[in-house]
């Protein structure tokens, strides 16, 4: 009847509780209830998603170019001419934080998906082999994870970056370059991670079941094991996201990253580390902008990790 309120879902006629039609939802509807109901994790995900936007569109709405040189606006304060000053050569700081704010969320993006990828197919195989196998792949993850991360990229970097300049040109080579090296040394964490929910998944009836009624090892891997491990695994996502954008932030301030006329935060933070004291605006900013960054994202990562236990209760 029009009007009419809908049915409560019922079992044997009786209607069951409000915590019981709560928990009938769908996993992936309850992890959103539960993420909706954190408070922090929500704010970074409305501070990440008015970043994102302002990144994306605010060159549309400030069309200033980021390498127009002013002398006569050197070292400016903020104003209405420039809202986040300007720098050394009178360059505005705000459009250039506006193009640097791209490159720093894709690095950031696009190395996490690297690692998750990798770490994802490696921790896959080894979860769900064992004996040999297993052994080898593990020490290469022991390997990789001892190894001294800084130092390392640093020299890969310093290595091939005039190469991939040469063959993709300066931007999308350093690009290329820095995701690959950035993702290349995150995926071990994921490797293990994935191994271990492999490990406690691979006995549980759900899967011996299928086992039972034939299901070869791809169909239970990926109809079975997989998607009930996904949960730790956004979680280190969302992580290694926060991760790339400091590591690309500090290869840039250390002068291994993007070159001058390209900028990303951890790069315009690099150009104003010799004027702290008479331009203090000029790191200020893109410093802010990296820490409100990364803060989001890890309440984003705590957030999704309750969403995603069900033995939380929220």
């Amino acid at each position: 009847m029009a009007g009419s309120t809908p049915a409560s879902p019922t079992v044997d006629g009786i209607a069951l509780p409000a915590v019981m039609r709560a928990r009938s939802n769908s996993p992936w509807a309850e992890a959103w209830r539960r993420f909706r109901r954190h408070k922090l994790a929500m704010t970074g995900a409305v501070i990440l998603a008015l970043i994102t936007l302002l990144v994306l569109f605010g060159p549309l709405v400030w069309p200033v170019a980021i390498n127009e040189i002013d002398f006569t606006a050197r070292l400016k304060g903020p104003s209405w001419r420039h809202p986040m000053g300007t720098d050394d050569l009178g360059q505005d700081i705000f459009a250039r934080m506006l193009y640097g704010g791209r490159i720093s969320l894709a690095v950031g993006l696009a190395a996490m998906l690297i690692a998750v990828g990798v770490g994802t197919v490696v921790g896959a195989i080894a979860g769900i082999s064992r004996g040999r196998v297993d052994a080898v792949l593990m020490w290469f993850t022991a390997l990789f994870l001892s190894l001294p991360q800084l130092p390392l990229l640093l020299l890969v970097i310093y290595l091939f970056r005039d190469v991939l300049k040469t063959f993709a040109g300066p931007e999308v080579g350093m690009f290329v370059l820095i995701v690959a090296v950035i993702g290349g040394f995150r995926w071990m964490p994921v490797a293990r991670l994935v191994r271990a929910q492999f490990f406690s998944l691979r006995e549980k009836e759900f899967v011996e079941a299928a086992r039972a009624l034939g299901a070869t090892t791809t169909r239970t891997v990926t109809r079975h094991i997989l998607p009930n491990s996904l949960g730790p695994v956004i979680v280190a996502g969302t992580i290694d996201v926060a991760a790339a954008i400091i590591a690309e932030s500090t290869l840039s301030f250390l002068g291994l990253g993007f070159p001058p006329d390209i900028p990303t935060w951890g790069r315009i933070l690099y150009d104003a580390k010799d004027y702290m004291d008479i331009a203090t605006h000029w790191a200020l900013f893109p410093g802010g902008a990296i820490f409100i960054t990364v803060l989001s994202i890890t309440y984003i990562g705590d957030g999704l990790r309750d969403a995603l236990d069900p033995r939380q209760v929220l």
